[in-house]
């Protein structure tokens, strides 16, 4: 589950430090990072790329929820989950061990919860909560009928129009006042941009990712630029923005990296766009769904659909193993066209089927 990068970044002559970035001052550029075998240390900067993520929003008002509740938003959480999920099979057996809760039917919920029939086996009730009236609300319509299809086929109990009140050891009190015996309750409703975006004084959306620029900088602080799901920026020329997804962070990453060199040589920047756009969802063992455009109209279900997903998370999320290849790879140029790149991907999976 981990992808060793130290040999690709030695062969590209990329100084790799270990830590956690506590402090960025734009004002004399340098940031301060802490590590378990350094203390604080500062490390200046001629140009800064904030590209740290995002993190699982714990809200304050549900009680219970950072004690209680299971999230899988990091390897070392998805981990503590599946060691969990296996340490259940010790317990007698009872309706709060039988009963798994996904807090969330977004696109993280949805595929948590389309997989866990083949992860937890068969007799496990799986319900799926959510305070929106529809499943997969910010997925918009396009791709409802295949959710719910699925969601029915895997037998999966879905509560929509109440969210989650509170979380204690063994159950979760819905909003409507109904409460859920589990020992087994899964956050997975939404997520923030690093706290890290909080040190940069510009412009930030709810989500608190900064609004940056069509180069990726930030307009009202020199020479920093924030890129992935520290960004807000339009991707396409009606406005959409680029999402918290690795179909948007790969080619941001490439035009901030990009950007950032060429600064430092005075060289021109360039103005990201990625105006075409594809969804691909998992579906666990009902398949997958692939829609097409912002509008997310679907494209291709079923099996075929489960070999595109699987080769995006087996193979095209995974960089280089060379460093010729990355510097290739890192060409802003390449995958614009999302369209095209499915096209390529169905092509090669149908033809090697």
């Amino acid at each position: 589950m981990v992808h060793d990068v130290g040999p690709l970044f030695r062969a590209a002559n990329i100084r790799f430090i270990e830590g956690v970035v506590e402090n960025i001052d734009t004002s004399k550029k340098t940031i301060t990072y802490a590590s378990e075998t350094a203390k604080a240390t500062a490390l200046d900067y001629d140009r800064l790329v904030l590209a740290a993520g995002s993190s699982v929003v714990h809200p304050k008002g549900v009680k219970g929820l950072t004690e209680f509740a299971f999230d899988i938003d990091s390897l070392a959480s998805a981990s503590r989950l599946d060691f969990h999920l296996k340490s259940l099979e010790d317990l007698p057996p009872s309706d709060a061990r039988d009963t798994v809760v996904v807090c969330g039917a977004g696109f993280t919920g949805i595929e948590l919860a389309t997989e866990l029939p083949r992860r937890v086996g068969p007799g496990v009730r799986i319900v799926l909560v959510d305070g929106s009236p529809e499943v997969g609300s910010q997925l918009g319509p396009g791709p409802r009928p295949a959710i719910t299809k699925a969601l029915q086929e895997l037998n999966i109990e879905v509560k929509l129009g109440a969210g989650i009140s509170s979380i204690d050891k063994t159950g979760v009190v819905l909003s409507s006042g109904e409460r859920i015996e589990t020992l087994t309750a899964v956050w997975t409703a939404g997520v923030r941009a690093t706290p890290l975006t909080q040190q940069i004084s510009a412009e930030k959306d709810a989500l608190g990712r900064i609004c940056v620029d069509a180069t990726l900088c930030v307009p009202a602080v020199k020479d920093v630029f924030a890129t992935g799901d520290a960004a807000h920026v339009p991707a396409s020329p009606a406005g959409d923005l680029a999402l918290m997804s690795c179909q948007h962070a790969l080619m941001l990453g490439r035009v901030s990296g990009y950007n950032a060199a060429a600064d430092l040589i005075h060289e021109p920047r360039i103005d990201y766009s990625q105006p075409a756009y594809n969804c691909c969802l998992d579906l666990g063992g009902h398949g997958a769904v692939i829609c097409r455009g912002w509008q997310r109209d679907i494209m291709l279900e079923g099996d075929v659909a489960k070999n595109v997903k699987k080769y995006i998370n087996g193979t095209l999320i995974y960089p280089p193993t060379n460093a010729s290849e990355a510097i290739a790879a890192a060409d802003p140029s390449l995958y614009g066209d999302s369209d095209e790149l499915f096209r390529q991907m169905i092509k090669t999976i149908q033809g090697s089927a």
